[in-house]
């Protein structure tokens, strides 16, 4: 629970503060992939090129999520949250107006560095504030995260139909971020007080030496969790269209609709994941959910139809949906005073997993095929499933959801009924 009580008013405006970081910070960087083919075209770059620059921007988020969205811990998820909010809209826009390979590379790790360093605080308050919720809500800020991303993206893309320039998206969106973040700021959840810090520990949890190796196996193992999922997550986003296309023959319109199968499944879970974390404890809500994305995947594959291709990817997206949020839940629970460190060492694994995972499966697929390489993405989500009593936190055996400090009555809030 909360260190400190908060009334139901404040815990409102702090949710939807939470949720306004999400939304910004997906449809940011959907803006910008909406508009990568036109930054290459302008800068004439070939596809080669064009990789290093999104390099770029990789090694920046990671760099963000392992060094700076530490200082979520020392100095509170708010304090870093709400100014890497407002650069994300700011760093947005350079992208559009640099005139070289070079610029466009530093433009995109500092983007990128402000992208990891936003995604760290803002999954640290969002625990901050499920915890003074008293019940799972995580979900639901990963959900509108998926809202922002297709919001950005469409906005890219209607603009572009309208011929509108690469520039004008950026700022345009930028400002938008600008103004949510600004918004959002002064409804974020109140820093804890430094007196009741400690407070969120036991005295045994004080007292160990939590920066040994030992320590952080359990967290290293969650971040493995978190890569084994979002290896689908990329390999969908990266591969669905060319299976359903070049092995299955689909029409164009209908290799298209395999990711947005799996991106619609996806929202949709999330949305209903508070309320199956509630009811079934974070346990087992990941090894339901992973054994969904597993079977319907591998069974997809085997019958080799497009059809069955859609439904494969939807319930791929369906089972993925509640495992990441879940997974970085159990981090920032194992010690909500070092949220912001054990994050950065989930997320970025996680992150790992999500660029890594389609060239996996494109190097397979070069000796097996397409289709068997997509059973790696699944084999992997169902070690998932396997590992998943690692979200139990020590003072959780069980991993029962009362025992996890939650209720599942959804009109209970920090024992208020709404």
């Amino acid at each position: 629970m909360s260190a400190e009580p908060y009334d139901r008013r404040t815990l409102l405006r702090a949710r939807t503060a939470t949720s306004v970081m999400f939304l910004l910070f997906g449809a940011a960087l959907g803006a910008w992939t909406s508009r990568i083919p036109d930054v290459k075209n302008r800068l004439d770059l070939t596809d080669g090129l064009l990789s290093v620059a999104l390099l770029a921007f990789s090694v920046g988020a990671i760099a963000g999520m392992l060094g700076l969205g530490r200082l979520s811990d020392r100095l509170g998820s708010r304090s870093v949250m709400v100014p890497a909010a407002l650069l994300e809209g700011l760093l947005l826009i350079p992208p559009a107006y640099v005139g070289s390979l070079t610029t466009l590379v530093v433009a995109l790790f500092l983007f990128g560095l402000t992208h990891g360093t936003l995604n760290i605080a803002m999954n640290a308050n969002a625990i901050q504030v499920q915890s003074a919720w008293g019940r799972p809500i995580m979900s639901s800020f990963h959900a509108v995260y998926s809202v922002g991303g297709f919001v950005g993206a469409a906005a890219g893309g209607l603009l572009a139909r309208h011929h509108v320039g690469t520039g004008t998206t950026f700022v345009a969106v930028g400002v938008s971020v600008l103004l949510l973040a600004s918004w959002g700021a002064s409804w974020t959840l109140p820093e804890a007080s430094p007196a009741a810090a400690p407070s969120l520990r036991t005295a045994e949890e004080a007292a160990a030496p939590a920066k040994t190796p030992t320590a952080r196996l359990p967290l290293i193992f969650l971040g493995v969790l978190a890569m084994c999922a979002l290896v689908g997550e990329g390999t969908a986003a990266d591969w669905s269209a060319v299976y359903m296309h070049d092995n299955l023959g689909s029409s164009a319109d209908m290799a298209a609709g395999a990711f947005a199968a799996f991106s619609i499944m996806m929202t949709v879970g999330r949305l209903i994941g508070d309320r199956l974390a509630a009811r079934l404890g974070q346990v087992r809500l990941v090894r339901v959910s992973s054994v969904i994305a597993s079977v319907g995947m591998l069974g997809a594959l085997l019958v080799g139809h497009p059809v069955a291709g859609i439904i494969g990817f939807a319930c791929l997206g369906a089972g993925m949906s509640c495992i990441a949020p879940q997974v970085y839940s159990a981090a920032g629970q194992r010690d909500p005073a070092r949220a912001g460190a054990a994050l950065a060492l989930v997320v970025s694994l996680g992150y790992t997993g999500f660029l890594v995972g389609p060239i996996v499966v494109g190097a397979v697929s070069t000796v097996t095929g397409l289709p068997t390489a997509l059973g790696v993405p699944a084999l992997l989500v169902l070690c998932v499933a396997l590992g998943a009593s690692a979200l139990r936190s020590p003072g959780n055996p069980a991993g029962t959801p009362a025992a996890e400090g939650f209720t599942d009555r959804p009109d209970r809030v920090h024992g208020e009924k709404g």
